[in-house]
């Protein structure tokens, strides 16, 4: 019998970097729930823009720089909250882990700490970590938000069976089947979805947590349900596989038919099903029922192994039905098919060797940047393509294969960083050259900016001692614009040209309207010498403003000549360690990224290898029953058409 596995919901998989752009979403002062809301930090924004153009190394590298010049105050947690994320989609989940628990030690919200230990949690189960996963998951409070419990729920039971904790999970997941089925007598087909992976992983748990029975009962109650859904229909063929299979092992047959014969004969579980099938006839003594299921699996393509394992199992069938000369052909084709087949799986081999398979890969899905949920789009030409499926499907090689991807996106990122360290020298040198260059000119402005900001300062000095004075004396006359002041120097030589013509009779009225235009004018400097004393102030406020800034431009440039030469040695010193820590780097990962590739090709190899291992298995079986049956033919006479009970099953 196969052994019962686990179901899990082709889900939302949601990234860990939708995590990140669902916490910041909800971050601490977000106001709300639509977006990350405004950003006040440039260099945040940057950050976000590579997040958001899917650039997530890029946006991590951005980010972690302007976290070390402390250039993000006001995103300081969102920042981490991306951050942890970002490293998280890498799958560095103790990294992660420890910036959400520092996130959750200066109090981050309830809900966004529980969402974020979820999908630590889910991260952890996926990478193969139990009992990180466990706690996980155990630091998930009652904030989690409700369309995550449902999957939360789901998740432990399937952390817990992992763990071999099988009672522990069904408690969990009756509790779920309960709710769930509440939920679907709401009409509502999201949790009648849920409610149907909760009794399928129920009934594994219970089988094995040896409760056969109750578990049957639970995986029955799918493989009889209707389906509304190919998600739900593909979920019912494997509870019927398994079932099945669990009644050949008991040796119950007529029961493995009745789960089997519910299974579609064109779904994803058929080929185990309609193998399963024949052993039931086989085991209810009906060779002839059975070569009918066997001879539709063995007509159909690929390498599965209950094709292969129908190759031999038909001419099985007609030597109990006692067509040996039937059965016997049909064991020689079976052996020239399975010499065939690994001769061709030795091609495949020959070419995975040869590094077609990785470099193939990796021409034709090139991607922009690293990621570990980066996918495979594209599959490279090699002698045998149906060889790949097996392998590409493998957890371990899509794993293996992302890891030596991330290395050589590193190896090229240091050789990036290396022509950029020699553009950064040609720079260095070039402002080195300008600084010098423009120093003594510097400097000579700088004397005669002292110099005029001195003279500038004592004219405005100046100024506010001659306005104090005229506040002093209230001489509004001080305050006369250059009209008023030609009309009072005018008035001044009318009055003294009358003095000297003394008391003549005739300058009287001259000297009236002398007095009435000089009193005029008097009145109308009285008049506005409050509002011309206010502009007064302020023009001297804004010559106070300005020669603020001119002082601090003078401060600033002072600083700079002393700065600058220490920032080039600086740079001057950096360099070089950072060319260091390039060179030091690159071999290690070249040297890494080669034995990577060695690892994903032994993967592909170890899997084709059991392919071949299978096929000898088969192929050795197919020859004894040859044997067995040229044995019989000359021991009994006509043997060709006499049934042979030797035939191996």
């Amino acid at each position: 019998m196969r052994r019962p596995f686990l179901a899990c919901r082709p889900l939302r998989r949601v990234l860990c970097v939708g995590l990140a752009a669902a916490l910041l979403s909800q971050g601490a002062g977000a106001q709300t729930t639509r977006g990350p809301g405004p950003v006040k930090d440039p260099h945040y924004g940057d950050a976000l823009f590579h997040f958001f153009q899917h650039r997530y190394f890029s946006a991590l590298s951005t980010l972690m720089v302007s976290q070390h010049f402390e250039r993000v105050p006001q995103h300081a947690e969102e920042a981490e909250i991306l951050r942890g994320g970002l490293l998280l989609s890498y799958g560095l989940h103790r990294e992660a882990g420890r910036i959400f628990e520092t996130l959750i030690e200066q109090g981050a919200r309830p809900a966004v700490r529980d969402r974020a230990w979820y999908y630590l949690a889910k991260i952890r189960y996926q990478r193969g970590h139990l009992d990180e996963a466990q706690a996980a998951l155990d630091r998930i409070g009652q904030e989690l938000p409700t369309e995550f419990r449902e999957d939360h729920a789901l998740l432990s039971a399937q952390v817990l069976m992992a763990r071999g904790q099988y009672a522990q999970a069904a408690a969990l997941l009756r509790a779920q089947v309960e709710e769930s089925r509440a939920q679907a007598r709401r009409d509502d087909p999201e949790p009648a979805m849920r409610a149907a992976y909760a009794r399928y992983n129920l009934g594994v748990a219970l089988i094995r947590n040896h409760d056969t029975e109750a578990g049957t009962r639970w995986l029955d109650e799918i493989g009889r349900s209707g389906a509304h859904s190919e998600e739900y229909r593909v979920l019912r063929d494997r509870a019927n596989v398994a079932l099945g299979f669990a009644a050949l092992q008991a040796e119950q047959p007529q029961q493995a038919r009745q789960y089997l014969e519910r299974v579609r004969l064109r779904g994803p579980q058929s080929n185990q099903a309609l193998l399963g099938f024949g052993w039931a006839a086989a085991a209810l003594e009906q060779p002839r029922e059975a070569l009918v299921p066997w001879m539709e699996l063995a007509g159909r393509e690929g390498d599965d192994a209950a094709v292969l394992e129908a190759r031999i199992a038909v001419p099985y069938a007609q030597a109990e039905l006692g067509a040996l000369g039937l059965a016997l052909q049909g064991y020689q084709d079976a052996i020239a098919a399975y010499e065939r087949e690994h001769a061709a799986l030795g091609e495949s081999i020959g070419a995975i060797r040869a590094g077609k398979l990785v470099e193939g890969l990796m021409t034709l899905n090139p991607g922009v940047e690293m990621g570990w949920f980066w996918q495979l789009r594209e599959l490279p030409q090699m002698p045998h393509g149906r060889h790949l499926a097996r392998v590409l499907a493998r957890h371990e090689f899509q794993e293996a294969f992302k890891n030596y991807r991330d290395l050589q996106f590193l190896a090229h990122q240091l050789a990036q960083w290396r022509d950029k360290l020699a553009a950064f020298r040609d720079i260095l040198e070039h402002r080195q050259q300008a600084f010098a260059e423009r120093l003594p000119r510097i400097q000579a402005a700088a004397r005669e900016s002292e110099t005029g900001v001195a003279a500038l300062q004592r004219r405005r000095d100046a100024a506010q001692a001659e306005l104090d004075r005229v506040i002093a004396q209230r001489d509004a006359a001080a305050l006369a614009t250059p009209k008023e002041r030609e009309l009072l120097e005018r008035l001044a030589r009318v009055r003294e040209t009358l003095a000297r013509v003394g008391d003549a009779p005739e300058a009287a009225p001259l000297r009236e309207r002398h007095r009435l235009a000089e009193g005029v004018l008097r009145w109308t400097l009285d008049e506005d010498y409050p509002v011309r004393l206010w502009e007064a102030r302020k023009a001297l406020r804004r010559v106070d403003e300005q020669l603020a800034r001119a002082q601090a431009r003078e401060a600033a440039l002072a600083q700079a000549q002393r700065d600058e030469p220490a920032r080039f040695a600086s740079f001057e010193g950096r360099l070089p360690a950072l060319a260091g820590r390039i060179e030091a780097l690159a071999p290690r990962v070249a040297a890494l990224a080669r034995e990577q590739q060695q690892a994903v090709e032994a993967l592909a190899v170890d899997e084709l290898t059991r392919q071949q291992q299978r096929l000898a298995v088969y192929a050795t079986q197919a020859r004894f029953a040859v044997a067995q049956l040229y044995d019989h033919a000359t021991r009994v006479p006509g043997g060709a058409q006499e049934r042979s009970d030797a035939a191996p099953r």
